[in-house]
């Protein structure tokens, strides 16, 4: 197989040629500093993983005096509108770059810092600072849409090279594309878990406010040729959340997210970094076809991939697994080809898993990296 029908083989559930190996983003900051800045295509090549094409062109409405901002990268595309004016600027900082982001609308004005290293970025000030701001959201952000003939030109240039993937849109500026992640990030964890208790019906509210865009973004997938589309993040992990807030806040939003990229003929994988035992179930009951990352103990999670396969496993496909922390860095080329085997022991049997590191990684051995690779690619299925 080529490495697109080996890993669309897996998301459905079937058993392709051998085990499908590859990576969640790779990051600049690894590339730069132990490749020389090779390309992202050049890094799947040189070790041999199955590819993964990212992009997200999305398209606005001129006519209605609306314009995309910033480059055509996932995530750094946002529409501004003669109601919903987006500027940008950067403030001084002694160690970092720093951005703010300033929204005008008829009503007022909403804003948020950014911060930059290396590695990443962080919010520094919330977008959402009193709970009147979101009715501006719902009054004047404008939606994108998918650009459907975009895509299919990437997906058709690829061929069978690489899987083409996306998200199903996160705000602007940062975060991840779930509907309670993107509450989150815009007005802060702590902030949103307490209004659950302190102002439930609020909490909703805003809620559907984030939903109702993420719907109708879902809705102008039709017809565009995505593999994979991502949903969900961190802050909806166990480690974050008791799985009765899962039901009552998270569930109801991202189902209906999941059952609309279907009907637009798209699949659906939910991302959750950080603890998944307490919610396998429920992720799966929402009908996503993946879950991602099933991250072990040693990073931070709870997964036992054995069991999440027995548990769930013959009702979506898994993908991730892999302690990139303790096998890509410190240990021996023999220690990370044990692993390998050890999560195609636990979860491979019958397909329906793609070993990949549990979300992205900064430091890594490339030597460690070739063996993690070479070894996947010899679990084969009898």
């Amino acid at each position: 197989m080529e490495p697109r029908q080996r890993l669309v083989t897996a998301l459905v559930g079937g058993m392709p040629d051998r085990l499908p190996v590859t990576t969640h983003h790779v990051m600049p900051y690894f590339l730069e500093r132990y490749l020389g800045g090779i390309s992202v295509a050049a890094f799947f090549e040189r070790f041999g993983l199955d590819p993964i094409c990212w992009i997200g062109p999305l398209a606005c409405n001129p006519w209605a005096g609306e314009e995309l901002l910033g480059d055509d990268n996932l995530n750094h595309r946002v529409i501004s509108a003669p109601q919903w004016r987006v500027t940008t600027e950067d403030l001084p900082h002694p160690q970092y770059h720093t951005v703010c982001h300033t929204i005008s609308t008829p009503r007022g004005k909403l804003s948020t810092v950014i911060q930059f290293n290396e590695h990443t970025g962080w919010v520094i000030e919330r977008l959402i600072k009193e709970k009147s701001d979101i009715e501006l959201i719902a009054e004047y952000m404008p939606t994108p849409r998918c650009d459907v003939e975009a895509v299919n030109r990437v997906s058709s240039k690829v061929g069978n090279r690489a899987l083409v993937r996306s998200n199903l849109l996160a705000f602007d500026f940062s975060g991840q594309p779930g509907t309670w992640q993107d509450a989150a990030m815009l007005y802060g964890i702590e902030n949103v878990i307490y209004a659950t208790y302190d102002d439930p019906q609020w909490v909703h509210a805003f809620l559907s406010v984030l939903h109702r865009r993420k719907m109708d973004f879902a809705r102008s997938l039709a017809g565009a040729e995505y593999d994979v589309l991502e949903l969900g993040g961190g802050d909806a992990s166990s480690t974050v959340i008791s799985p009765k807030m899962f039901d009552g806040f998270v569930a109801p939003y991202d189902s209906q997210i999941i059952t609309a990229a279907h009907e637009a003929g798209q699949r659906v994988v939910y991302h959750t970094c950080g603890g998944m035992m307490p919610l396998l179930e429920r992720i799966a009951d929402m009908g996503p076809d993946a879950i991602e990352t099933l991250t072990p103990p040693g990073m931070g999670g709870d997964v036992d991939l054995a069991e999440a396969k027995r548990r769930v496993g013959h009702r979506v496909c898994l993908v991730g697994g892999w302690d990139q922390f303790h096998f890509f860095q410190g240990c021996t080329p023999d220690e990370t080809r044990a692993e390998v085997r050890r999560c195609f022991a636990a979860a491979g049997q019958g397909g329906g898993f793609i070993l990949s590191p549990s979300d992205h990684f900064f430091d890594a051995d490339p030597e460690l990296i070739e063996a993690f690779a070479d070894e996947a690619r010899r679990c084969t299925y009898h």
